[in-house]
């Protein structure tokens, strides 16, 4: 199956090289290049080798870029808004195919791998959309016959540094708005989702190239850190986009502020779910077990914690308990399974790591706590745990399904729970009291950048603009005024009144 899928998307014979016409694959090379090797988590199976960017490629990829991005920030934005569309329109055609690729490679489910190009498409739309509503404003001046306003220019080159988590949604929400505010994007994959970058880079830039659009997307993929750190520390990106943890995060951080650039940062989350004594659990339970077993525990807006009112600690324990023992675990391109695999051996021993120092701390397993190794591929069990807020284990990121379930004796005390966590993420109440949803999004509610109330943590919608606060980085993508990013704002005073007058009233009179 996997050859036959490579092959429909135009992958059986193509690498990361040097640009081939703004590509960002070329045909298979025999020269001692890095190889990668991407393996299919569920099963074992070897999908592919890739041969890794050099040097080389590195210097001819940044030199088209720069040459593509000096043409393509004079075509007018509603002109760019149309290379988007058609991006979407072969995203459509491909999306099936795209999807399967994506669980092949991350050990997502069928429906989640499906959603996942389905965001991307969403996103174009979105992109198509704003390509007409790149907004400045115009202000008044104090000074007679003068006319202020705001303009908003291509920030330039974008540099966007992926996850394997989301290995195609999330250079979208940056590459495709990017490309709408006239920049042309540089994208450097995760090293363990390197096929399904290039199926999407060859779908986007083949639609370009048919339709006479210039290549504004570029692609390298390293098999080390090398090439990843020299963009990062390359003066000519001057955003850079960064996914994954806060600990290399902060690093990019750093090495970008050094040279005065910017960093998007979408960095890691500990998610919490607050259950109000009013909540209806025939809500709150499919929306918790989905936002902690969803991409089995993976995403960067996973549930972590579940904050519960005392007086509904015992049924929600239970009926959590029943809910996961339904979880069906195994092939992702099985309709019937809910839970994929982990994405590599180090991660079922990280989760093995935190079951095991949460079993000697005292925390209480009520399900699962076990890795899989009868299966084929990195599986584990879904797990729940009750335990204490301010448990190291619980204030980590797990990359996993494991459920941290903490009694609360109200809500003011469930939102300082949750407050208390180094990350500002994602997070949500379920409540039937109004003053409870209040009180949650009030400024002494909730401290993270994506509050809800009455659903789960995990599921964005592109519109809303996606990122959090404190520790998860403070980086907004995908939607709102997110676009502003992606541009340099421009303030512009014209004089047509035929004398010099200064501001604020100053006078400087030359004889």
């Amino acid at each position: 199956m996997s050859a036959a899928l490579l092959s429909r998307l135009g992958l059986a014979a193509c690498n990361p090289g040097a640009s081939d016409g703004g590509f960002g694959w070329s045909a298979p090379r025999d020269d001692a290049s890095p190889k990668l090797r991407s393996f299919n988590p569920a099963t074992g199976e070897l999908l592919a080798e890739v041969s890794a960017a050099t040097e080389a490629d590195y210097i001819t990829i940044m030199e088209a870029a720069a040459h593509t991005q000096r043409a393509w920030r004079e075509v007018p934005a509603p002109r760019r808004g149309e290379a988007i569309r058609l991006i979407a329109a072969a995203l459509r055609t491909h999306k099936d195919d795209l999807g399967a690729l994506v669980s092949l490679e991350t050990g997502k489910i069928r429906t989640e791998g499906l959603g996942e190009v389905q965001e991307m498409i969403d996103v174009a739309d979105f992109a198509v959309g704003q390509s007409r509503m790149l907004y400045g404003l115009s202000m008044h001046s104090e000074r007679p016959g003068h006319r202020m306003l705001e303009q908003w220019h291509p920030l330039g080159l974008v540099g966007i540094v992926t996850a394997f988590n989301f290995p195609v949604a999330v250079w979208a929400w940056n590459a495709l708005l990017a490309a709408v505010c006239g920049n042309v994007s540089v994208w450097k994959p995760s090293p363990r989702t390197p096929l399904t970058a290039l199926a999407v880079q060859r779908i986007c830039n083949v639609t370009l190239a048919a339709n006479g659009f210039p290549p504004v997307f570029q692609l390298f993929v390293d098999a080390g850190t090398t090439l990843a750190q020299r963009l990062v520390d390359d003066p000519r990106i001057a955003l850079l986009s960064f996914t994954g943890s806060t600990e290399v995060g902060r690093h990019v951080a750093q090495r970008v502020a050094a040279r005065l650039g910017r960093s998007l940062l979408e960095l890691g989350g500990n998610n919490a779910v607050v259950v109000d004594e009013s909540a209806d659990l025939d809500a709150a339970i499919p929306s918790i077990v989905f936002g902690a077993v969803g991409t089995a525990g993976q995403r960067c807006t996973s549930t972590r914690r579940v904050i519960c009112h005392r007086a509904r600690l015992d049924e929600l324990c239970a009926r959590l308990v029943k809910a996961y023992r339904s979880v069906r675990i195994g092939d992702p391109l099985d309709p019937a399974t809910l839970m994929g695999p982990l994405i590599d051996a180090a991660a079922v021993q990280r989760f093995e790591a935190t079951v095991h120092l949460a079993r000697q701390a005292g925390a209480q397993l009520l399900h699962g706590g076990r890795s899989l190794p009868a299966m084929k591929g990195h599986f584990v069990e879904p797990t729940l745990f009750l335990a204490r807020n301010d448990a190291d284990f619980v204030q980590q990121e797990t990359f996993a399904p494991i459920l941290w379930i903490v009694p609360c004796e109200d809500l003011a005390q469930g939102i300082a729970l949750q407050n208390e966590s180094r990350y500002g993420l994602s997070s949500a109440v379920f409540t039937r009291s109004l003053g409870s949803a209040e009180l949650f999004l009030g400024a002494a509610g909730s401290d993270c950048g994506i509050a809800n109330v009455n659903l789960g943590t995990s599921g964005a919608e592109i519109g809303g603009a996606f990122g959090g606060e404190k520790d998860t980085g403070g980086g907004r993508e995908s939607g709102s005024d997110a676009w502003k990013g992606y541009m340099r704002r421009q303030t512009c005073t014209i004089n047509g009144s035929g004398t010099i007058a200064l501001a604020q009233g100053v006078r400087f009179d030359l004889d």
